[in-house]
This record gives C-alpha cells, sequence and structure tokens, in this order.
C-alpha cells in the first residue's frame, strides 16, 4: 500500500472507530466482542483499501464487512455465550442509573433477537441507516429489511412494551 493511501486509512480508522466499536457492541452485547471484530474487520479492510476508497461509500462497505465479520464469529461459536453480561455503567457511562436501566433492558431484548433482526435494527435505528443502506450492508433486499425490522419491532415492543419500544418506529 502506498503511503498517502496508508494516511487515508489511518484517518479513516481514527474518525470512525468509535461508531465501528459501537455498531459491534450493539450487534455482540460485549465491549471486548466488540473490539475484536471491529478490528478484525478494519484487517479486512486494510488488505484491500485501493478497492474499499474506490467504492460508492467506503463507510457502507466497510460496515458491511463488519456485520459480515460479526455473522462469520456467531456462526464459528462453540460454546453458548451469555450475551449483555455487562455492568450498566459500561452500556450506559455517563447517564443516570434510571436510563442506564432502560438501557440495560434494550440491550437484552436486541440480543435476544435473531442475528438477522438485529443487525436490521441496529443498522437501521442506531446507524440511522436508510432502508437501502441497511440491505445493501446486509446483502438482501428492500423488502427483507422492512419484514425483519417490523418482525424485531414486534418482539421489542412485546418483550418491553409499547410504551418504550414507540420512539423508534
Amino acid at each position: 500500500m502506498r503511503t498517502e493511501e496508508a494516511e487515508t486509512f489511518h484517518g479513516f480508522v481514527r474518525s470512525r472507530w468509535a461508531g465501528l466499536v459501537r455498531t459491534a457492541y450493539l450487534l455482540t452485547g460485549d465491549r471486548h466482542l466488540a473490539e475484536d471484530v471491529a478490528q478484525t474487520a478494519l484487517a479486512k479492510a486494510y488488505r484491500s483499501w485501493p478497492h474499499v476508497m474506490r467504492s460508492d461509500n467506503p463507510d457502507a462497505y466497510v460496515r458491511r464487512i463488519l456485520v459480515s465479520c460479526h455473522k462469520d464469529r456467531f456462526r464459528k461459536r462453540r460454546v453458548p455465550e451469555h450475551l449483555m453480561d455487562v455492568p450498566p455503567e459500561a452500556i450506559a457511562a455517563q447517564d443516570d442509573m434510571a436510563r442506564a436501566d432502560e438501557r440495560d433492558l434494550l440491550a437484552a431484548a436486541l440480543a435476544r433477537l435473531p442475528l438477522r433482526q438485529r443487525a436490521v435494527v441496529v443498522l437501521r435505528y442506531w446507524e440511522d441507516l436508510s432502508e437501502a443502506e441497511v440491505a445493501q450492508t446486509l446483502g438482501c433486499s428492500i423488502g427483507t429489511v422492512k419484514s425483519q425490522a417490523s418482525k424485531a419491532l414486534s418482539k421489542l415492543r412485546a418483550t418491553l412494551g409499547q410504551g418504550r419500544i414507540a420512539t423508534v418506529s
């Protein structure tokens, strides 16, 4: 890789690291695993960085790599993991306790969703991607994104109650 490409990559990592780890955390439910997934995704992006930069949307390209890395790790898991075994202060570092409790409930509810539904919810509502961007990231149709989002939100409403999830729909 040329020096200017390496500098572009390092700038990309510096500006996107926190967001990638946040997305990975919402997918995995574990801070350390989220960092591992983000690092793996960036290592894969680095190997093909010139191609990533020529893409229409490098952010979407790297997000897709991140989701794929999470799926790969999720599938290869041999021993069941307990998702969301995280102290409240790790989820809601600067929020008050009531808000931390709400986040704990939401994180636990997210962890119970199937992988595809969890990915759709995280990308659509936390990353604020359009349905088309989510479809591109996950490699599926817009209709699949809509149906998975609908199913996921229904499950979240059933788990958390109508009032708690109404703000994201």
